[in-house]
């Protein structure tokens, strides 16, 4: 499942007293504060669970518990294996020696005259070679011990396992597996009709994956279904062409089961997008945007994006040819650049994604070499201050109004140097490539929500 966080919601309810419209927080819900407004409607801030709450669950935490016990004990089993393997190899081939050296000692003990200094020298030289195989039964006796405590620890695993079903009942695999699905299409159906906030909070770090240089990009499709787990990487700031597709964010973390697509025109920046099944970027030394078809492998449109600087005229804090980073949220697709006309301050443009015509362009006023990265949520840009350790969220611009404002949000940047910042709106997650590392931060959006009953 994918990573969301606890979202806070304002709800407007009927008249009754507050306390008797929710769950308790037993249940998830925290009231977070309460009054009554002019027409006597009672208002109500509360927090909503986040998507692990289940977590409280006492089976649930045994399963999460076995689950990594039976990861632990397979990634043991490996290493065995590969161990066993190759010493395996190691005693075959001493083998055939070890049948000399058995050979030559009972010939000497059989005919003790028969062991001559030349003999003698030879015998203690082929057992000198016979040395380094102590250490390989040394090692077999550790992977000996092992082998019992994790044959321990299966018996213990079957018997909590026996337990859970007992105390779960009857159900049968595909059952539970059709109620997940269930509730994780309830769960999106749910966050589609939250709609848009105000960014509040985000989380600390939670590291992927290790890979590649230290300026690079990844993401996955901010539009298309959430049955599509593909995650894209595109290593490097300069002149690449070569994107790694992945089937999931598992294999992407395994660095396995990809495929390969080679750009016919060479990237600049880190400022891509995934797009509805589409690849968005800029065009090495221009400020052509070019749109890729994943499936058909093809180049489906390029514009250029008018008076937009590029190679490196108006990039972020860190450089990297990123003058122009684009990118999607809930109300489309957006080109943040700057121009000559506007001073260097950051321009907003909302593109329409079949032609890649700017549809409106918003001056935000804020300098782009100020800027460590940035990202869209609802229509809000969000800007750091900073691409290294101590940043923060300090400036947010809306475009719904025109107006912005200075904010102090804390983000934790735990490896320092930050090359890519995106939010993806339909996981509700940033993603970020951080000194060779992949990132995932959780968001905190706070929403405000109406009864149909309200005007």
């Amino acid at each position: 499942m994918h990573l969301f966080s606890a979202i806070f919601l304002l709800l407007m309810l009927a008249v009754v007293p507050c306390e008797t419209l929710y769950p308790s927080s037993e249940e998830g819900w925290q009231i977070y504060s309460s009054a009554q407004d002019v027409d006597g409607k009672c208002v109500c801030t509360v927090v909503a669970p986040a998507q692990n709450m289940c977590n409280r669950d006492a089976r649930s935490r045994q399963l999460r518990q076995l689950m990594e016990k039976v990861q632990n004990i397979t990634q043991s089993m490996e290493v065995l294996d590969l161990r066993t393997y190759r010493d395996l190899q190691y005693v075959r081939n001493t083998e055939s020696l070890m049948k000399v050296v058995d050979s030559k000692l009972k010939m000497a003990s059989e005919n003790p005259r028969s062991l001559n200094p030349k003999s003698f020298q030879e015998l203690k030289d082929k057992v000198t070679q016979l040395l380094p195989l102590l250490p390989v039964l040394e090692q077999y006796k550790s992977d000996a011990r092992m082998m019992g405590r994790l044959k321990e620890e299966v018996r213990n695993l079957s018997l909590v396992l026996i337990a859970i079903q007992e105390e779960m009942g009857a159900y049968d695999y595909e059952e539970l597996r059709q109620r997940v699905l269930l509730l994780e299409t309830r769960l999106h159906s749910c966050m589609q009709k939250l709609g848009c906030g105000k960014l509040t909070g985000v989380s600390n770090p939670i590291t992927v994956r290790a890979s590649g240089s230290r300026f690079g990009s990844w993401m996955t499709d901010t539009m298309i279904p959430s049955s599509d787990n593909r995650v894209w990487s595109m290593d490097g700031y300069l002149k690449g062409r070569r994107v790694l597709e992945y089937r999931t964010l598992s294999d992407f973390m395994k660095g396995q089961n990809f495929v390969q697509h080679l750009l016919p025109h060479p990237w600049a920046g880190t400022g891509h997008v995934v797009y509805n099944g589409s690849l968005y970027y800029n065009k090495y030394q221009s400020n052509i945007i070019i749109k890729y078809h994943f499936r058909s492998r093809s180049v489906l449109l390029q514009r250029s994006l008018p008076s937009a600087g590029y190679n490196n005229t108006f990039p972020y804090s860190w450089g990297g040819s990123s003058d122009i980073d684009l990118m999607a949220d809930e109300s489309g697709l957006w080109a943040v650049y700057t121009t000559i006309p506007n001073a260097g301050n950051i321009v907003i443009s909302r593109l329409e994604p079949q032609s890649l015509e700017v549809l409106q362009t918003w001056d935000t006023g804020f300098p782009k070499r100020s800027a460590g990265e940035a990202f869209m949520i609802c229509g809000t840009l969000y800007v750091t201050n900073s691409h290294l350790a101590g940043a923060k969220i300090h400036f947010a611009y809306y475009t719904n109004s025109s107006s912005y404002e200075y904010t102090d949000i804390p983000f934790h940047n735990q490896y320092s140097h930050i090359s890519m910042l995106d939010y993806n709106p339909r996981e509700r997650v940033l993603y970020t490539w951080n000194n060779g590392h992949q990132v995932l931060y959780n968001v905190t959006l706070f929403h405000v929500i109406k009864t149909s009953g309200d005007a």
